[in-house]
């Protein structure tokens, strides 16, 4: 008798092929919560990562300044503007003198960096960068940086 009631549950369950609707309904919804969680932060860590590529951006920007101001003033940083990218030739920049390519982009817009200023003060220590785009040029910043966060930048 029980043999019996075991090959009956046996060949029911051998002849239900696929999912129950409630199954499915299950997944569904299991499917949905973890995208609700997911993409937000997806989303974020997006946002972040592009901040964090300008900023990486300023740094290098920074290093070669400083380069530019060791090789070409002997190391003397009095509190000294130096020009990333200038229309005006006759202005010695960063891009001119061979420290930075000759057409930089920001990584979050992928927007040329058509100018822009380094700041230092008269201790040699940064205090920002600054860069202008084709959105801004009239010269209003699109992008300034503060020197202690561009310096915390590895």
């Amino acid at each position: 008798m029980l043999a019996q009631a075991i090959k009956r549950r046996l060949s029911k369950e051998e002849n239900q092929k696929g999912f129950t609707l409630i199954e499915l309904l299950a997944v569904i919804v299991i499917l949905g919560i973890i995208a609700v969680i997911a993409i937000p932060m997806i989303g974020n860590i997006i946002t972040k990562s592009k901040a964090d590529s300008d900023l990486a951006t300023a740094r290098q920007v920074y290093d070669a300044a400083r380069l530019f101001v060791t090789a070409e003033n002997n190391g003397n940083f009095i509190s000294q503007d130096i020009v990333i990218k200038d229309a005006d030739t006759s202005t010695k920049d960063l891009t001119q003198n061979g420290y930075l390519e000759s057409t930089i982009y920001l990584p979050s817009n992928k927007k040329e960096i058509t100018g822009g200023i380094v700041k230092f003060n008269d201790k040699g220590v940064l205090v920002s960068v600054a860069f202008y785009n084709s959105d801004n040029p009239t010269g209003s910043t699109a992008l300034t940086y503060d020197g202690a966060k561009v310096l915390k930048q590895e």
